[in-house]
């Protein structure tokens, strides 16, 4: 039978949804489990041991994604796949280390014999299961448990919105640690060196700010026509303008400001800068991130960012247009 369009958009339209109300119905249902779990997850970071994540089939795939999720916010993790562990994996197992064992029955063979070998260990373990009257959750230390009304498989099958339910959770309980432990922007970038993430992240103002020639400087005191013919040389569409004597940022000329003095008067040229410059602009530190300068331009809808030091003195200008070609928007 051929796909057809209405049925086939009904049919992922109702998949969603079903996926959506599970989402719902855990967020609902967090409590005193989830925030017992959180702590013991603190505590097992706190003294320096590791989490260990372990399911089977689709509940395996879960276990890995957030064995890597954690790891990435500086959490020590690592996946035990559940068969191999009987095997001679069990040797990665240290006393005081915190076992997540996922199942969505709670009910899954591998996983439950694991629990009295863990606990050999010194391994505390945490159930993480739709089912909060499983053996796994009445064996475990501490409980997750997501709420299914049903899966999206017309079947009833192929675990879906379970399989749904059960990442979100694993994310929050990540991002709550994450933010308890007061993780930054910084620390995130060390975790992710490569590719574009960790360039993005790692990218200072410094490294793609303009500088030198292409920095147009001047005294705040200097007539407009001065102010133009500098910003004109550096082929820029502002000019940082200084106090004479500290060299620190007193405002910044653009090409909006120029235009809008030409309105004063046919004089205007030879009058100060200073009376059409904008005071108080915004401006970067040169060593702040990247994605900071990025918001900047987001919130304030500006062409041109000045760059200063710890003085307050214009070291850079990062430019807009500079901005897609660093590939951090």
């Amino acid at each position: 039978m051929a796909l057809q369009p209405k049925s086939a958009l009904a049919r992922a339209r109702a998949c969603i949804r079903i996926e959506s109300e599970a989402l719902r119905d855990t967020a609902k249902s967090l409590g005193a489990d989830f925030v017992a779990t959180a702590r013991a997850v603190e505590a097992t970071v706190r003294a320096g041991h590791k989490l260990i994540f372990s399911g089977v089939g689709k509940s395996a795939h879960i276990a890995e994604k957030l064995t890597g999720t954690f790891n990435s916010t500086g959490v020590s993790s690592c996946f035990l796949d559940a068969t191999q562990a009987l095997h001679g994996d069990l040797g990665l197992c240290m006393e005081g280390d915190l076992a997540i064992l996922l199942s969505n029955s709670g009910q899954t063979e591998e996983v439950l014999r694991l629990i009295p070998v863990l606990k050999r260990f010194g391994v505390r373990l945490v159930a993480f299961t739709s089912h909060a009257e499983s053996d796994l959750a009445k064996n475990a230390d501490h409980r997750l448990i997501y709420r299914v009304r049903r899966e999206a498989c017309p079947l009833e099958l192929a675990p879906t919105a379970s399989t749904t339910a059960a990442l979100a959770l694993g994310d929050a309980l990540a991002m709550v640690l994450l933010e308890a432990r007061g993780l930054t922007r910084d620390d995130f970038a060390r975790f992710h060196p490569a590719g574009n993430l960790g360039r993005v992240l790692l990218l200072r103002v410094r490294d793609i700010m303009r500088t030198a020639d292409r920095l147009p400087i001047a005294a705040d005191t200097v007539t407009t026509q001065d102010a133009i013919l500098a910003m004109t040389k550096a082929k820029s569409g502002c000019i940082a303008l200084v106090h004479p004597k500290t060299g620190r940022l007193s405002g910044i000329l653009t090409d909006g400001d120029f235009r809008r003095s030409a309105l004063t008067g046919p004089d205007f040229l030879g009058k100060p800068v200073s009376e059409f410059m904008t005071r108080t602009p915004k401006v970067v530190r040169d060593d702040a991130l990247g994605v900071d300068a990025l918001r900047l331009f987001e919130a304030y809808k500006i062409d041109d960012l000045i760059v200063v030091n710890r003085r307050g003195q214009p070291v850079g200008i990062v430019d807009g247009q500079d901005l897609p070609k660093m590939k951090i928007v």
